[in-house]
């Protein structure tokens, strides 16, 4: 029992003591100036997938490679490590910069490339600062300036695309939002109105044109619905208004018939409040307290929100 505990104790040793060694022997090569020792072991490093340890090196190196014949291929594979890593920011700005160092360098197009990648890879959710994904797309379509005949081309265009989609699917929400909010406050639908056109002046080919031709209606119907009868009319005016756009525009839509409907709706709606009015102002006072609060509430009832971002 003895001796094997002894041989255990004896062989764990040897363990940590192997591990240590390699570890010296790493910080020495580290703290070497042997600066081609250093770049080697980089190298192997790199090719070894040790990529933490090989961007210690790396990043020393580059100060001291400045200028260097050797700089190139040290820098080339500086950005690499910090891709293999997920230090996209970072990566992406080394990629960029090697391109613009060595723009006629055999790797310049591929740095150049991983470098609009890496601000897609870092494009956020629809929910969050969609920044880094205008950048991302006006990376990549640089680059397809730059390279139009690259293989790569195909590749930057299929991720502007994908980039485009999430941008579209951010518009569609946000102005979703403010009619969903718009039983909160009323002024929410007209601003439900105008996010909506804005997206579809942003993005004329949305995937979402129809839901939004839809919900443009909805939008103006349901503030037409919710304004103080002196308002109604015009606001249903403009509830046709989109409701004849939307039937000329999609006449073989599936919602064709939920366009139909909201429009009968506000063309009753126009003659409800009509009606009303027509009643009411055969009672001065009444007549006169409406007119009141109808100019009271102008502001409020036709506030125009600033669209979500």
């Amino acid at each position: 029992m003895f001796k094997i505990k002894h041989v255990l104790l004896l062989s764990f040793t040897v363990i940590a003591l192997t591990i240590a060694g390699c570890k010296s022997q790493f910080e020495k090569i580290r703290l070497s100036n042997d600066v081609a020792k250093k770049y080697q072991e980089a190298m192997r490093l790199y090719n070894k997938k040790n990529y933490s340890k090989a961007l210690i090196l790396f990043e020393d190196l580059s100060q001291k490679y400045r200028g260097r014949a050797e700089a190139e291929e040290l820098n080339y594979h500086y950005a690499l490590t910090l891709y293999k890593l997920k230090d996209y920011t970072t990566a992406r700005y080394q990629f960029k910069s090697f391109a613009d160092t060595y723009p006629t360098s055999k790797y310049a197009e591929e740095c150049r490339y991983m470098s609009a990648y890496c601000y897609y890879l870092d494009s956020p959710a629809p929910s969050l600062d969609q920044e880094n994904t205008y950048k991302a797309i006006d990376a990549l379509q640089l680059f397809i300036n730059f390279y139009p005949k690259s293989e790569r081309a195909a590749d930057a265009s299929k991720y502007i695309g994908l980039l485009r989609a999430k941008l579209e699917d951010k518009a569609y929400t946000n102005a979703r939002l403010y009619y969903d909010l718009g039983g909160y406050d009323v002024s929410n639908y007209k601003a439900a109105v105008i996010a909506l056109k804005n997206a579809q002046i942003d993005f004329p080919d949305i995937k979402y044109a129809e839901e939004m031709d839809l919900l443009i209606i909805k939008s103006q119907f349901a503030y037409a619905k919710n304004s103080l009868e002196t308002r109604q009319e015009d606001r249903y005016t403009e509830a046709i208004a989109y409701a004849d756009e939307f039937i000329e525009n999609h006449p073989e839509s599936k919602l064709l018939d939920e366009a139909k409907s909201l429009r009968k709706d506000s063309e009753n709606g126009i003659e409800n409040a009509k009606q009303y009015l027509a009643e009411l102002a055969k009672n001065q006072e009444k007549y006169k307290a409406l007119l009141a609060k109808d100019a009271k509430s102008d502001t409020t009832s036709t506030t125009t929100k600033t669209p979500i971002k």
